[in-house]
């Protein structure tokens, strides 16, 4: 298992964020002060950006800090890259109401 570096600052997050980057097919653990999680990540994940800690299905919110960032588009398989190609923002948009 690698010792790759992550954020995961809230347990109602579905999403931690790559302190470094990850290659595909490494193991890491993702720690919170009150949980670990084990997993794959799937896809190379660079620097900065977010990867699911869970399964997440398609319509459900996007959960990151504590915060809803925005939607998923698809299914999303925990060690998945999530980023804009399989999430879609709510805030700031004028055609659809957040609710």
């Amino acid at each position: 298992m690698g010792d790759y570096k992550t954020l995961y600052l809230n347990l109602a997050d579905n999403v931690a964020v790559a302190l470094s980057e990850i290659p595909a097919q490494t193991s890491v653990t993702v720690v919170n002060k009150d949980l670990e999680i084990q997993l794959k990540i799937l896809e190379s994940i660079s620097f900065g950006h977010k990867f699911a800690v869970r399964d997440i299905k398609k319509n459900e919110d996007i959960i990151k800090y504590g915060e809803v960032i925005g939607a998923a588009v698809s299914d999303i398989k925990a060690g998945s890259h999530v980023h804009v190609h399989n999430l879609e923002g709510k805030r700031g948009r004028g055609d659809k109401l957040v609710q």
